[in-house]
C-alpha cells in the first residue's frame, strides 16, 4: 500500500530547504585568512604558497599568475593543488562532497578561486570533459561564483 505525500513544505520539525546538504563554510583560523591578509600587504603569491601551503588562495593566485603568462601547464598544477587544499579544509569543516560552498563567506573564496582556475586551465590543456565537470561544481557550489570570479571580484 502506498500513500501519496504529495509536496511536504514540513516533515516533522523541519522545513523542507533543511532536507539537503546544508551549506559549508570554512573556519575563521583557515589559511586563507592569513594568505589574503599577506597578499593584500603586497607579498608575493608564491613566498605565501611556501608559508601557508594549506591555502587554496595562495595556489589559486599562483594559477592565475601562471595563466596569464601562458604557462598552461604550471596554472594546470597550481589550481590542482589549491583545489585538493581546498576539499581537505572542506571535509573537515563537515562537508560531505556534496552541498553549497557558499562565495558569500570570505573564507570559501579560496577555494572556490582555485576550482575555477583548475576550470580554467583544464580547458586551455584540451581536457574539456574534466573543465565541464568542474564548472558544472562550481555552479553548484555557489551559481554566484562563476559569474563573481569571472568579473575579477
Amino acid at each position: 500500500m502506498t500513500q501519496p505525500i504529495g509536496n511536504p513544505s514540513h516533515i516533522g520539525n523541519l522545513d523542507a530547504g533543511q532536507l539537503g546538504p546544508q551549506p559549508t563554510y570554512l573556519p575563521d583560523d583557515h589559511p586563507d585568512v592569513e594568505a589574503k591578509t599577506r597578499l593584500d600587504a603586497g607579498e608575493e603569491a608564491l613566498d605565501v604558497a611556501a608559508a601557508l601551503p594549506a591555502s587554496s588562495l595562495a595556489w589559486a593566485i599562483l594559477a592565475n599568475e601562471a595563466h596569464q603568462e601562458g604557462r598552461l601547464v604550471d596554472s594546470y598544477a597550481y589550481a590542482r593543488v589549491g583545489y585538493h587544499r581546498g576539499l581537505d579544509a572542506l571535509r573537515a569543516a563537515g562537508w560531505r562532497g556534496a552541498g553549497p560552498i557558499p562565495w558569500s563567506h570570505e573564507t570559501n573564496r579560496g577555494f572556490l578561486r582555485a576550482l575555477y582556475a583548475l576550470g580554467r586551465a583544464s580547458g586551455a590543456i584540451g581536457e574539456g570533459e574534466e573543465a565541464a565537470r568542474i564548472e558544472d561544481f562550481l555552479r553548484s557550489s555557489d551559481p554566484v561564483a562563476l559569474d563573481a570570479i569571472g568579473a575579477g571580484e
